[in-house]
């Protein structure tokens, strides 16, 4: 079955406008899902959409209320998501973010209690667009075991770096997980049937599979090995303790959508502007594009 994206963000939002959900919630999952579809990241498009509902019913995701600064700087701020749509909050999170960059030179914005995003590309992204520099860590539930272990301990842990450029782009963007690749291919494949191709994921007694749901019950590989491993560590603690949330086996709620979300998320945006300058900055920016 195929569906046009204008088709997909209007199912989306007459989905959760039935399940009361307000309507600036429900644009913004809207377009963050059908941006992930756009962009080829079909394990947080659409199919990934059922979870969200799930958590819906389940109430950990919570269609009333709003999130809360708990803290704030000229330059950082912390908010409480109060297990809202993560899309929701990390773009009120990332439109801070870059409100404090334009002034300060630098915005960093710490979420906890907030929900599974989708793409973490789309945040850093509005940043860039912006013609700041975004990044964008989180954390998520155990699902890589440390390099030469076999137990889950450690979340995928994506990093996004977005930056601008005045190339026809308009932007760079890597959005990566520091596992050889993310949870939801694993999930992905188990719905499909499929099995996953080698050297992706271990099975609970650490041996190499190419069962999706094995590797689910056993853990993905690190990228890189030891060095994927050890980003995955730093990144646990940077989306976790730093900003109030949970980190190892204590995150939950990232593919689980029966648990209340435990994870967290930090978003660093930079202003050129404020450093060699933004025209200098994009002009060797564009330079190397081309160079490469």
């Amino acid at each position: 079955m195929k569906i046009s994206i204008d088709n997909e963000r209007k199912l989306i939002e007459e989905i959760l406008e039935a399940y009361e959900v307000k309507e600036e919630e429900a644009k913004i999952v809207a377009d963050v899902i059908s941006d992930g579809d756009l962009k080829g990241f079909s394990t947080h498009g659409l199919g990934r959409f059922p979870q969200y509902i799930k958590s819906i019913e389940a109430g950990t995701i919570k269609i009333d209320g709003d999130y809360e600064i708990e803290k704030e700087t000229s330059s950082s701020a912390m908010i409480n998501g109060n297990h809202k749509f993560g899309h929701y909050i990390t773009v009120k999170a990332m439109d801070l973010a870059v409100k404090k960059a334009s002034e300060t030179g630098i915005g960093v914005v710490g979420i906890h209690d907030s929900n599974h995003y989708g793409i973490a590309g789309y945040y850093a992204d509005l940043a860039s667009l912006q013609d700041m520099i975004g990044i964008v860590i989180s954390n998520t539930e155990p699902a890589m075991a440390p390099f030469g272990g076999k137990k889950a301990l450690l979340g995928t842990n994506p990093i996004t770096i977005s930056i601008p450029s005045d190339d026809i782009h308009n932007y760079i963007c890597v959005d990566m997980a520091t596992s050889i690749t993310a949870r939801g291919t694993l999930l992905q494949a188990k719905r499909k049937g499929e099995e996953i191709p080698e050297g992706l994921a271990l099975d609970s007694e650490g041996k190499p599979t190419t069962d999706p749901e094995e590797g689910l019950n056993g853990s993905i590989l690190p990228f890189g090995g030891f060095k994927g491993y050890a980003l995955a560590f730093m990144f646990e603690l940077l989306a976790g303790p730093l900003v109030g949330a949970e980190c190892g086996e204590k995150v939950q709620g990232t593919a689980t959508p029966e648990d209340m979300c435990t994870k967290g998320d930090l978003l660093i945006v930079i202003n050129p502007e404020h450093f060699a300058g933004q025209m200098q900055f994009k002009f060797y920016v564009d330079q190397f594009v081309r160079h490469i």
